[in-house]
């Protein structure tokens, strides 16, 4: 039988107006000994900046003209040594980030703090993504997608970055006289509406703002037994919030929201434009610095996430998923409606 040709979703770094699908090689023993095979793919906002040829990443290499996208993902396994925990069938999903060898963040399994920059990321900076029919890793960098979850695993990457987000707010808020209550999150795209659903799943009283004031994002909202309102001058006269989670990357909103927090009360920021000078400040994600800004996440954050996702409403989580492209056409996933949450690649 003839095998079926390994295609992937890639961009020329650093040009516009490049994105395709195009053949590549099969993933060679030295990308890890787990084969993979992908299911679904997530696109999201980093993946529009480097479509965009705005992003600070590189691609796979310095010779590398394409780099393969996609870091939001699920797939099953093909081929798995014995003793590696995993076997043929189990669905898993791929940690992003690797550590370098040079800061000691890095050596003690933090990754997501890595001081020196010379970390990689799958998708995004100095190695291929997921985006592609069979992939490989090594099975430290994999993480399980119970059976339960099935496809939703693709939820799995953006969900451990909010896990991260709340696991800091939390932290930090252990500074003041009282435990968190109250979160406001700002932003109705997939990254908001995690952490709403994840700020529910913590006993949180969450609100949510966002400019749509009909459509699927406030149903979603109301749905999860939130708040939702499209007016930020409506939550001014009301009690203060303990936590806020800015995933919109609007930077206007920053002030704002700010201003609704009571007493040690804590912002997170969680979602930025990576060139886009009405974003995030970006050094603030990436420093993970105060207010505070975060990125990424650790291994312990995928197992939360996975966590956190089975304790979610399965259908709610299955309603994210608004729309489907074909890894042929994928470039049609990158036309966003402002209704659509998020879009996921089929292979």
């Amino acid at each position: 039988m003839t095998p079926v040709t390994n295609l992937a979703m890639s961009v020329v770094r650093g040009r516009r107006d490049t994105a395709a699908t195009h053949a590549v090689p099969e993933p060679g023993p030295g990308e890890g000994s787990v084969l993979v095979r992908t299911l679904l793919v997530g696109v999201c906002g980093t993946d529009l900046h480097l479509v965009g040829g705005t992003h600070r990443a590189s691609a796979s290499g310095p010779d590398a003209p394409r780099l393969v996208l996609g870091h939001e993902a699920v797939g099953l396994v093909v081929e798995a040594p014995p003793t590696s925990g995993f076997a043929p069938g189990q669905l898993v999903t791929g940690i992003v980030r690797r550590p370098c060898a040079e800061c000691a963040a890095c050596a003690r399994g933090d990754w997501d703090f890595c001081t020196s920059g010379a970390y990689t990321e799958r998708g995004i900076k100095g190695a291929d993504g997921f985006g592609r029919t069979r992939w490989r890793s090594e099975p430290a960098y994999l993480v399980p997608v119970p059976d339960r979850l099935g496809e939703l695993g693709v939820l799995v990457e953006p969900m451990s970055v909010v896990c991260k987000a709340l696991e800091t707010a939390f932290y930090v808020a252990r500074r003041g006289p009282s435990t968190p209550a109250r979160l406001l999150v700002t932003g109705a795209g997939p990254i908001g509406l995690l952490a709403a659903a994840a700020g529910r799943d913590a006993g949180l009283d969450v609100t949510v703002l966002d400019r749509m004031r009909t459509g699927v994002k406030p149903d979603l909202v109301t749905t999860l037994g939130a708040a939702y309102t499209d007016d930020l001058g409506t939550l001014a006269d009301g009690p203060h919030f303990d936590l806020a989670f800015e995933c919109s990357g609007a930077a206007g909103l920053i002030g704002p929201a700010t201003a609704l927090l009571g007493q040690a009360g804590v912002m997170m920021l969680i979602a930025g434009g990576a060139a886009d000078p009405g974003s995030v400040p970006p050094m603030l994600l990436r420093a993970n610095a105060a207010l505070v800004g975060t990125v990424n996440a650790g291994r312990r954050h995928y197992a939360q996430a996975v966590d956190t996702l089975l304790r979610v409403d399965r259908s709610w989580l299955c309603r994210l998923l608004t729309r489907r492209v074909p890894l042929t056409s994928w470039q049609s996933a990158l036309d966003r409606d402002d209704d659509e949450v998020k879009v996921v690649v089929e292979f």
